[in-house]
């Protein structure tokens, strides 16, 4: 049961998430690093977005803030009309298991557990009974049906990460957030993920915001954001490969 404080706001007018003058300082004095300098960001229902930038943009820190996993230093976060800053411990992390999924680099899997127990692991902590429908077509989706007894060692890193999905998948979370999905897969299994999270958003009308350096990864989504240096410099609607490469190039330039 969550507090009240924890409910969604009807007035969130369409937006699965919303970064309000987002600043993330780290250290003090000389030797402070502004990691976000003032970010508005604003990530609508039902879409796609990958965030790219440079390496120390401040792309991995804007999504640690957005997902309850790290507090911003001062502006706000918003999660479906629920403000992060005002809830409590218990009710931040009832918000991350209820509400958020995550798919991260490393596909952090629990060795002793099948990939069925895996995938249903954040409802069993939450004493929540997965819908059957749901977790049979999740499973099937990602080719995993074959797979559930097995342990992550007896898989493959593609199949380990498919697991990975199949859990931020399962519990029907508002939005899920990837760091890096792909990084430490090979093409042919990247590409596999990715198609996964782009049907999350079409086939099932998920919110689904990655943090990449990859535009082959970025091009699956409907919208590319770019930070530079802790701001948010440019965006990019229906990218493609070679349009976040230019953007990209154009960015280093600067």
């Amino acid at each position: 049961m969550m507090g009240a404080m924890v409910e969604t706001n009807p007035a969130s007018d369409g937006i699965a998430a919303r970064a309000t003058n987002v600043k993330k300082i780290y250290g003090s004095g000389d030797t402070q690093v502004h990691a976000l300098a003032g970010v508005d960001v604003e990530f609508k229902k039902a879409e796609f977005t990958a965030i790219m930038g440079p390496s120390g943009s401040g792309k991995s820190t804007l999504m640690h803030c957005l997902a309850g996993l790290d507090s911003a230093t001062s502006g706000s976060v918003d999660i479906g009309g629920t403000e992060l800053t005002s809830l409590s411990d218990k009710q931040m992390t009832q918000l991350r298991r209820d509400r958020i999924g995550f798919v991260f680099q490393a596909f952090n899997l629990v060795p002793t557990l099948t990939a069925l127990e895996n995938i249903t692991l954040p409802l069993d902590i939450a004493g929540r009974t997965p819908d059957q429908e749901w977790l049979n077509a999740v499973v099937d989706r990602l080719g995993l049906t074959n797979r559930l007894d097995h342990r992550p060692s007896e898989l493959s890193g593609g199949q380990q990460q498919r697991v990975a999905c199949a859990r931020a998948l399962v519990g029907r979370p508002e939005i899920i957030f990837g760091d890096e999905p792909t990084g430490n897969l090979d093409s042919h299994s990247g590409g596999e993920v990715l198609d996964i999270l782009r049907a999350a958003v079409t086939e099932f009308g998920q919110t689904v915001v990655i943090v990449t350096h990859d535009p082959r990864a970025a091009s699956y989504a409907d919208r590319v954001v770019f930070l530079s240096d802790g701001h948010i410099v440019d965006e990019l609607r229906d990218p493609t490969a070679d349009s976040i490469i230019d953007k990209m190039k154009a960015l280093e330039n600067i």
